[in-house]
């Protein structure tokens, strides 16, 4: 009964908020946040959503129902949750401690650096994106055992239930799910251990059906058993090697019994007052968004107005040069030597405030590394706060949608394709478009540079904002339009997601445009000023949470102080709190 009251009191509180809170230039168009009073959990997937919740409601920390979120989604997200991906958390804990967990995938040891060229010297097609070449070493299991044996409270086997009862009885597919899987049938179909699971006797999956994994509920509960011996090794160790041999492959036991994950401090830095953790490398994330933020904060924003002509030139302008040391000075740590803090310097980005006209686009083609002032050195995400203060910010990949589009026969295991995320030739662009250096070439062993985000923003040594994405080279844009509409443009949580977003990456010199993002006036005068525009980029999936109140700095509702946003650009999703 309490929870049934619980949960009318949101709607209740929904429905005011739509009159009653101030919004920025989204209102008309967003529903209110959800509102909670003791937590909230905001994930790609409404089942691995309520998997979450009932983890905090049952006295979880954030980290537990982290770890079960990521264990669901890998059954019921399955173009993106994963077993056989990798990806980073950022954890904000209750004490004011902060932490980062790195468990991207890995290059093989057999790995080399030109693995995807011809004897000729070019990129063979396909080759980092559809062939079992393009698969790293697994980190998941590996990350989610870590953060839970470290920093969590529940049990495995507890916290794993929910996923191998998923995975076991299936769950009902909705429209959202359909589409998902709608686009991968073709690829799937040819993979006969992936079309057996995600075709339906040879056809499409329709609203209504029920999908059952059940070797992949194998998988789980060996997992849950074993903990990452009963993925890395065994039966299912065994099985991903064996598919690696079949499929021309490189993966080997010994690649498989010496992955670890890292444990990292992140990234930080202060924007207006407030505190910025993010992702280190072997992410550009955090780096990027600080140097984006570093140079924004030189202009008044929030006095221009948000998708004002000279607010939109100076975010792209931003976003420009930030791609540029993006994609040419970072990589895997344990590598190349990455120059976080000249990057993240305010007085650098002060030089490049200097660089950029008020009045005129740059011309990317004349922006370069090595030239003043840059001289020197499909994904998915999910945030949960919980009632002690505890933050988490999770982003997992298996990098394009689906990954690799190949089942591990016999596990129910999803492969990656993120060796496309490593430089297969300087000057040839990844799939995602970015054009990266020879930092980011591919070595034994070494992890590739990624975009991913995971991000708490702090005020006062306290968790105020969780953010994060997928969608490749755009994570990082979209989360610093994320931060940027709460803290200058003042939305609440939900406007700040539905807001259409622009992304510039240098190259190629064009700025994607969602629609509605710029009215036609002002794209003119943006284009009189030499900026180019092209069209929307297929859609992210922005997972947030505001806490405290609706806006930042804005007066709590009642008893709820926690406010999450679902993005309604993909409808598999769901924010929930109790």
């Amino acid at each position: 009964m309490r929870h049934r009251l619980a949960a009318i009191g949101t709607t209740l509180l929904t429905a005011f908020l739509v009159v009653a809170v101030p919004g920025g230039p989204a209102l008309a168009a967003s529903r209110a946040p959800v509102a909670a009073a003791h937590g909230m959990v905001v994930t790609a997937q409404h089942y691995a959503t309520q998997v979450g919740v009932d983890v905090l409601r049952q006295g979880g920390n954030a980290i537990d129902a982290a770890v079960a979120v990521g264990y669901a989604l890998a059954v019921v997200y399955p173009a993106a949750g994963n077993l056989g991906g990798g990806g980073f958390m950022t954890i904000q804990r209750a004490d004011g401690s902060r932490t980062f967990l790195d468990f991207r995938e890995k290059a093989p040891l057999a790995a080399t650096r030109d693995m995807f060229l011809d004897k000729d010297g070019n990129v063979i097609k396909g080759a980092s994106t559809k062939s079992f070449l393009a698969v790293g070493v697994p980190g998941t299991v590996s990350g989610l055992d870590y953060a839970l044996a470290k920093y969590g409270t529940k049990p495995r086997a507890d916290l794993m239930a929910p996923a191998i009862r998923l995975a076991q009885e299936g769950f009902v597919l909705d429209q959202g799910d359909v589409d998902m899987l709608g686009t991968a049938t073709e690829d799937l179909s040819k993979d006969p251990a992936s079309a057996k699971i995600f075709l339906n006797q040879g056809r499409p999956y329709g609203v209504g059906d029920r999908l059952v994994q059940a070797d992949l509920a194998g998988t789980l509960r060996a997992i849950s058993e074993r903990g990452p011996d009963g993925f890395y090794k065994g039966a299912v160790g065994d099985a991903l090697t064996a598919s690696s041999r079949a499929k021309g492959g490189l993966i080997v036991q010994a690649d498989l019994d010496r992955y670890a994950t890292r444990e990292l401090p992140p990234i930080e830095c202060d924007y207006r007052g407030y505190r910025v953790i993010s992702a280190p490398p072997p992410s550009s994330g955090g780096v990027v968004i600080c140097e984006m933020l570093n140079i924004l904060e030189g202009y008044d924003l929030a006095k221009l107005g948000w998708g004002s002509a000279q607010a939109v030139h100076y975010e792209i302008e931003a976003m420009r040069h930030a791609y540029i040391d993006r994609n040419t000075y970072l990589g895997d740590p344990a590598f190349v030597k990455n120059p976080v803090e000249r990057l993240t310097d305010k007085t650098y980005a002060g030089k490049i405030r200097a660089a950029i006209d008020p009045q005129k686009a740059g011309v990317s083609a004349e922006l370069k590394p090595g030239t003043a002032p840059h001289e020197g050195s499909n994904t998915t995400h999910y945030s949960i706060v919980d009632s002690a203060g505890n933050a988490v910010s999770v982003t997992y990949t298996l990098n394009d949608w689906f990954g690799v589009r190949i089942t591990a026969e016999g596990t129910g295991v999803l492969l990656n394709n993120e060796m496309d995320d490593f430089t297969a030739k300087v000057g040839v662009p990844n799939i995602y478009g970015l054009l990266q250096g020879e930092a980011n070439a591919v070595a034994p062993g070494k992890t590739p540079l990624s975009s991913m985000s995971p991000t708490i923003v702090t005020k006062d040594g306290k968790p105020v904002f969780v953010t994060g994405t997928p969608g490749g080279s755009r994570i990082i844009t979209v989360v610093l339009h994320s931060i940027l509409n709460v803290i200058d443009y003042g939305m609440n949580v939900q406007e700040a997601a539905d807001a259409p977003r622009l992304h510039n990456q240098w190259m190629p010199d064009v700025t994607n445009v969602e629609r509605f993002a710029l009215s036609p006036d002002t794209q003119r005068i943006l284009e009189g000023m030499g900026h180019k525009f092209g069209p929307a980029q297929p859609a992210n999936h922005l997972a947030a949470i505001l806490i405290g109140a609706p806006t930042l700095g804005g007066k709590p509702v009642g008893a709820f102080r926690y406010y999450g946003a679902n993005d309604p650009r993909r409808n598999t999703g769901s924010a929930q709190g109790y």
